[in-house]
This record gives C-alpha cells, structure tokens and sequence, in this order.
C-alpha cells in the first residue's frame, strides 16, 4: 500500500482542482461567486471522496497507486465531465507541456515510438547531435549506457537520452543488415523545435512554408524564414498550418500581425467569468502585400484557427483544404503543489467577423468529437471585410475546399502493418530492409521496377498478402511513398519534405489560387478605402 503522504498529496491537488474550478463556476451552477452553499457543498465532496479513497486503500485487491488513482483517474474523469480539452498535467506530463511550449530542450535531437516492446527512431532532426552522430531512421534503441531498453516505454527511453547540456550518453543500436549492434557516443546539446518546420520556393516566385506549431519561437522563426525568402519580391506565399494542432495565442497573434494592416482585430474570447479581450495587430505588415493562401485541414487547431479566420475575415488571403478542426475553447494554465497545473476553460474564441471557431460538443461521445467530427447543422452566417460569407460554429470552412486523396483499402493495410515509418504499428519497415543492403543513395535515386521488385520481396517475406492489380493501380503513390521515405531516411527531414510536396493536389490549387487572392485583397482594400471616405463625408 502507498503511504498516507502520497495520498495526502493527491487529495490536496484535488481541493486544489475543485476550489479553481468552483470559482470559475465550472461546477457549481450559474453564479461566479463561490457561495457559503456552494463552499459547504464543495467540503462535503471532497470528505466523500476522501473516505471513498480511503475504503479503496484499505481493501482493495492489490496494493494502489495512490497519485495514479487520482491523477489518471478522479481529476480527469471529473474534467472530462466539463468539455473536451480542460485537462490535468502529471509532474512529467506538465515537464514535457513546458519543453514544447518553450520549443527547445536538452537531448539528442531525434523523435521515438514503441514497435513491439522496442524503442525505434522514427527521425533524428536534421543537425542535431542524433543526426552528426549518423543514427538513421528505423533504428532500434536496444541499449542506452548500457541499460537495455527492452519493454521500456517510450517516454521511458526519451528520459534516459535527456540531460545536461554538454553531457555523454553511449546508445547501442541494431540496424537492418547489420550482424552487430552499431556503438555511438552522443553529446547532449540543446535541441531546438521550430515552430517553421520547412520553407522554400515551390514555384519561381512562390514562397512556401510549413508551421508545424505555435511554440515561444513561432514568430520569430516565421520572421526569418520570410526574410530568406525575401517576401517583399515574392508573387505569392503560401503558409501551410495542416496538420497544426496549436500552441500559444500570443504566437499565433503575432504571425497574423505579420499580414494584417495595423490596428485590425486579429481574434476576441470572452466567458461567463471574463470580460470580452480583443487582440489587435500592433505592427502590421509593413506595406507587405504579398498575396497569402493559407492551407488547413482537419487536424489544424486552436491558434491555427485563429490565423486562418483573420486571414479570411479580413479578406487577406484565401483559405485551400478542408474545414479545420473546431477548437476554439481558452485554455487558462493554473499551476499548483507538487509540479502539476490545471489547463482549465474560462472562454472561447471568435473570428474578427465574431465567428465562433469551436465545434459543438454537448451530446458527442470523445471518441466521435476527436475522431468523427460532422459540419454545425446550423452553421452561423457572417461577412468579411468585403463582404463576402463566411460560416462559423464549427471551424473555418476554406473558400476553395480540396479534400487530400484518401488511401484506399492496400494503402490502408500498408499503413496498419508498419511499412513505412510513419506508422505507428507493424511488423517492420522497408525503407529499413531496403537502405540496410543498399548504403550507396545519392539525390539522384529513383524509385524504378529493379525497387518496386525489392518492395514486392518485402510484402512476400512478411507474408503481407497483395495482388498484382494493387500494386499497378498504386504504382505512383508507391513510387512517392518510397522515394520521401528513402529521402527522410537518408539525407534528413527536409529533403523528406520536398519530395512530399510533389504532386500534393492541395498545394497545387494553392498555387493556381494566388491571383485570385491578389484581386481579393486589393478588392478589400478598394471597398475599404470607400467605406472609410463615405463615413468621413458624412456631416457631422
């Protein structure tokens, strides 16, 4: 059994818990003030829990974890009773929340994932001690300073290739093709997570850039990229926020700033509990008029959301892809004992035309609200700058929806047993089998028959069942799926993400859009201009 201390511990973060959410009126009925009534019943809940906790403890089967019941188990389960993304941090789970929020921390610089009670390098990022020290992608962790990894998870690993700056760890790794496990000494260092993931020229004049996440240094990276691309001359920009879940509101502020005229709303929250807050573009774009197309789908988020509707209401760009995920709910940090914090919903977000960025909720299961979201049967109606309608109450609904092809039932079973990296399940990988024989790449690899014939070697050895039809109805995506793997594997992440680029049906309709949101924006700026000169003509 635990001692008394731990549950000690553990019912003090849950008075904690209670007592915020209780002010907040998050439990306890429509009125802000905590009541004598209401402070009696919030009393008399955590006596009952306490000695609910305190039966267990004595008479339960096994011994119990005491900060693993409340923790995993009575603080979420009471704030998945609220909403969908208020949410409790465990000392490691707020550790890890800090590194990516602060976008850097003190390692070797490589993403893991569990495959089959191992510990596998997914990508090690490009310049980092990981990737100097030549560690590939599918390589197994099987030791770290001589502890076996073995059943390890991968948090587990991740810790013990964490330190001090300027520190050694010794890692041993297998690797497909080689008899003996491969022996490498890395020196920790501090290991940046840009929020710009990738930038380059997709067309002549065309800048393209990728934000994977809206970390403390988003805005400054986003500065640079631009200035590497000299946006002052290019014909259009595209900034692709798919598959971007979010981070800090200040971040996402600022990247909108960048474009918008100075003093234009960016986005507003307000709640029960909290007055309306309305964040304005401060700089402005500085005369840059560079023509946007923002790219989302349905995995964007939060702070991608609120770029993409400021970008829209105010007619600055064009939104291409799919109807973004929905997530406009204000998430307020209340750190508390014993290095947990409490992200707690006081407010949500709305669009500078007052569009409601969160989807509904009430009545869903977390499974369908995650996984199986459907479009407001009512969606709110309101008009940008010039004009134009926009729809809110569940995401930002693009002006060009392009939906990205979807993997058909051999790409799917692919995907499920593992082979490609991106997967997070399987029996191995190709790419591993295939560069384990094969350590001659150069840039200029093609993926020809002599390859599709290694592949179809592969799906034989793992018994992995196809047809010839599958694979010549598949050819091409075979061909590209391969290539950016091989590419990643290889010579790193962004060579992997220009060959992801080819052929991307989305980007491509971004491209061809570009004049269209020119002659948006300048249309914008034209109805403006007159709007403003008719109200000053106005007598007074």
């Amino acid at each position: 059994m635990e001692s008394t201390g731990s549950s000690r511990r553990g019912v003090v973060v849950l008075v904690v818990v209670l007592g915020i959410s209780a002010v907040l009126g998050g439990l306890y009925g429509p009125s802000v003030r905590a009541t004598a009534a209401g402070q009696n019943d919030m009393q008399d809940s955590v006596k009952s829990f306490t000695h609910v906790l305190s039966v267990v403890e004595r008479n339960y089967a096994e011994p119990v974890d005491t900060d693993k019941v409340i923790y995993d188990g009575a603080i979420p389960g009471m704030l998945r009773v609220l909403d969908p993304h208020s949410n409790f941090f465990d000392p490691k789970q707020y550790a890890l929340f800090k590194e990516e929020q602060q976008g850097k921390y003190y390692g070797v610089g490589m993403t893991v994932q569990q495959r089959e009670n191992q510990t596998v390098v997914l990508a090690p990022f490009v310049g980092s001690p990981a990737y100097k020290a030549g560690i590939r992608p599918g390589d197994i962790i099987q030791k770290v300073d001589g502890k076996s990894c073995d059943g390890l998870t991968t948090t587990e690993v991740a810790d013990m290739l964490k330190g001090a700056k300027g520190t050694i760890v010794h890692i041993s790794l297998g690797r497909e093709g080689w008899e003996k496990p491969i022996e490498v000494t890395v020196t920790r260092d501090e290991i940046p997570r840009p929020g710009v993931e990738y930038f380059t020229m997709v067309k002549p004049g065309i800048g393209y850039v990728r934000v994977s996440t809206f970390n403390e240094t988003t805005d400054s990276d986003l500065n640079e990229a631009l200035r590497q691309l000299d946006v002052s001359k290019l014909d259009g920009l595209i900034i692709d926020l798919r598959n971007n879940g979010g981070g800090l509101l200040n971040q996402a502020v600022g990247m909108a700033d960048m474009f918008l005229d100075k003093n234009e709303i960016v986005v507003s929250h307000r709640g029960r509990a909290s007055q309306e807050r309305r964040y304005y573009a401060v700089r402005g774009n500085q005369g840059i008029e560079v023509p946007v197309i923002v790219l989302i789908n349905g995995q964007s988020a939060s702070a991608s959301e609120i770029v993409s509707g400021a970008i829209q209401d105010h007619d600055r760009g064009l939104i291409v892809g799919e109807v973004s995920f929905g997530k406009g709910l204000v998430q307020t940090q209340f750190p508390l004992s014993e290095d947990t914090a409490l992200l707690l919903t006081t407010a949500r977000y709305y669009t500078p035309s007052g569009r409601l960025i969160q989807r509904d909720y009430k009545n869903v299961s977390l499974y369908d609200y995650h996984y199986n979201p459907q479009p407001p049967t009512k969606p709110e109606v309101k008009l940008t700058d010039s004009g134009r309608q926009v729809f809110g109450g569940g995401g930002i609904t693009p002006d060009d929806i392009i939906a990205a092809p979807k993997p058909d039932d051999f790409q799917q079973m692919l995907y499920r047993r593992g082979v490609f990296y991106s997967q997070q399940q399987g029996v191995g990988d190709f790419i591993r089998f295939y560069l384990g024989e094969k350590p001659d790449i150069t840039k200029e690899f093609v993926v020809n028959d002599a390859v599709v014939t290694e592949f179809r070697k592969y799906l034989d050895k793992q018994k992995i069942k196809y047809t010839d039809a599958d694979v010549q109805a598949n050819i091409n995506w075979l061909k590209w799926q391969i290539k950016r793997e091989v590419f990643t594997s290889y010579f790193g992440l962004n060579d992997g993400y220009k060959v992801e680029l080819q052929d991307d049906v989305q980007l491509e309709k971004a491209i061809e859009l570009i004049p269209q949101a020119k002659a948006l924006y300048q249309n914008a700026r034209k109805i403006l201009a007159e709007r403003e000169a008719g109200q000053l003509s106005q007598p007074q």
